[in-house]
């Protein structure tokens, strides 16, 4: 197909900034996948257009502060980074960092940056130059990565918002509230709805959780750029769906329960783990399915999700999921009744 199908016209006020208070407040606009129906609601609906045995599964995945801002000690030029993933050890010399840098300048192997604020300062070393903007970097500190990310680093918002400056409330909030894993540079933003008291809810109408993992990088989030869907290359991203969350969601389903992924990547994670038959397996590694056009859904029934970038393999997977013609239908209705764009905006049920 070619990626132009996926292509479409956003007022730029309509791309969210701040996110709105309290989280279950955003809107919500429902597609029905029998028909293309779209209703109108508030995300605090949820657990009456879920049912009893449902099982909503959440990606507990946690956002570190990816994003560092420094100088190059040789030039105080300024220096920025986006820490990807830590590398193994391998060869004794300490940690190493994968970070995608940008700077003015030819930096080389051998200089050092410096990130500082008020009360913290981390010197990284530059080892190796890779391609797209890549290098491979030494913190000069035997600190775990997560504490000196904490200390340093800000929140990775993606670009759209503000330009990625952090203010004061984004680290709590472009945060799920069931966040526990580390290794995230982006949030996984359905879940950014959910409340304390919505849970509860859920749960006086029987409708459970399970949690799985997937570790959002980049790649995510990169635009398609080939002419077709089918010449682009979903990067590899790091999952697990433990045995306990399998076996609650084969329960559920044999109950004649619905599984409904909150966000695209639990939906990866589900379809990663479910085989032909539809039974869902533990899983652990990395996955870079690309869920296209044509794929046979097997672990998902239902979808909560934001509204996504276009030319972006976020929106394939939506349309895979309910039809290219209705999620064009339904943006189009977004955009005329003034829905709130991206990772601070509200959200769509796919049922």
């Amino acid at each position: 197909m070619e990626t132009s199908a996926f292509d479409f016209d956003l007022p730029d006020d309509l791309v969210a900034q701040h996110p709105v208070e309290p989280r279950d407040a955003a809107r919500l606009l429902v597609l029905r996948r029998d028909g293309g129906r779209i209703e109108h609601k508030t995300f605090g609906d949820l657990p009456e257009l879920l049912a009893p045995g449902d099982v909503l599964v959440r990606n507990d995945t946690r956002v570190v502060p990816a994003r560092l801002i420094g100088r190059r000690e040789a030039t105080g030029g300024k220096w920025e980074g986006l820490f990807l993933r830590e590398l193994a050890d391998g060869d004794g010399i300490g940690p190493r960092w994968e970070i995608l840098a940008s700077t003015r300048g030819k930096p080389v192997a051998g200089e050092t940056v410096v990130v500082a604020n008020v009360d913290h300062r981390l010197i990284l070393t530059l080892l190796d130059k890779r391609d797209a903007g890549r290098w491979i970097v030494r913190p000069e500190s035997d600190e775990p990565a997560e504490t000196l990310l904490s200390q340093c680093g800000q929140v990775p918002l993606p670009p759209y918002i503000r330009k990625g400056r952090e203010e004061p409330g984004d680290r709590l909030r472009y945060q799920t509230l069931y966040a526990r894993s580390p290794g995230a540079v982006a949030a996984p933003t359905a879940g950014l709805h959910f409340t304390e008291d919505l849970f509860s809810r859920l749960a006086a109408r029987g409708i459970a959780t399970a949690d799985v993992t997937l570790h959002v990088g980049l790649g995510t989030f990169r635009p398609i750029e080939a002419e077709t869907i089918e010449g682009h290359v979903l990067h590899a991203e790091w999952g697990e769906l433990s045995a306990s969350t399998a076996s609650i969601l084969n329960a559920a389903r044999a109950r004649g329960g619905r599984v409904v992924g909150v966000g695209t990547t639990s939906a990866r994670v589900l379809e990663t783990a479910s085989s032909g038959g539809g039974e869902c397996r533990p899983f652990a590694g990395e996955t870079a399915l690309y869920l296209r056009p044509g794929h046979a859904f097997r672990g998902l029934d239902a979808l909560v999700t934001n509204f996504h970038l276009p030319r972006s393999s976020l929106l394939v997977l939506v349309s895979a999921f309910a039809g290219v013609e209705p999620i064009r239908a339904a943006y189009a209705e977004a955009v005329r009744e003034r829905y709130r764009f991206y990772s601070y905006g509200d959200a769509m049920l796919i049922i």
